[in-house]
């Protein structure tokens, strides 16, 4: 069994308080996905973020495939960290932890996603071909919208690393 490994930061001119009424909206999550995913929520972003929280999506992964992902909420402290984890879709495991921390000038938003393909000897194949630039173009549009909608820090870089673990 492989797992997969994913951190990301990236650092914004923002206060705590705008980065988690911004994250934790899990409408907002259509704003930072590329619109070639074809992702749409089909239900339970009507109400703010909580624990046990479902949210039922659609996505195309690829081109002529659309399947749907069924999120959990499974942890939250309001401010500085959310956690969800697929309980249906795309990939066998799908762990995803939400940090934000103040920082001098603004908050450092961390993302760390541990993950495992389906498909055995096939998905490691996948991996290094297919999944991991799809989750790297995933994650560098959502650094650009982001900055787009609240501009920059430039003393911090933007880190984007992918691992087995």
């Amino acid at each position: 069994m492989q797992l997969y490994q994913l951190n990301a930061s990236q650092a914004l001119p923002i206060d705590t308080t705008t980065a988690w009424n911004f994250l934790s909206n899990p409408g907002n999550l259509k704003v930072i996905t590329p619109e070639h995913m074809g992702f749409h929520i089909l239900s339970g972003a009507e109400r703010p973020m909580f624990e046990g929280q479902i949210i039922q999506y659609k996505v195309s992964p690829f081109p002529g495939f659309t399947t749907k992902w069924v999120s959990e909420i499974s942890s939250v402290k309001e401010g500085e960290y959310f956690v969800d984890k697929q309980l249906f879709g795309p990939y066998s495991l799908w762990h995803h932890k939400h940090f934000i921390t103040k920082i001098e000038g603004g908050v450092l938003m961390e993302d760390c996603i541990d993950y495992k393909i389906p498909f055995g000897i096939f998905g490691r194949l996948a991996h290094p071909l297919i999944v991991r630039n799809q989750l790297k173009q995933i994650f560098s549009f959502r650094e650009q919208k982001l900055h787009e909608l609240f501009g920059t820090l430039s003393e911090h870089s933007t880190t984007l690393e992918i691992k087995s673990i």
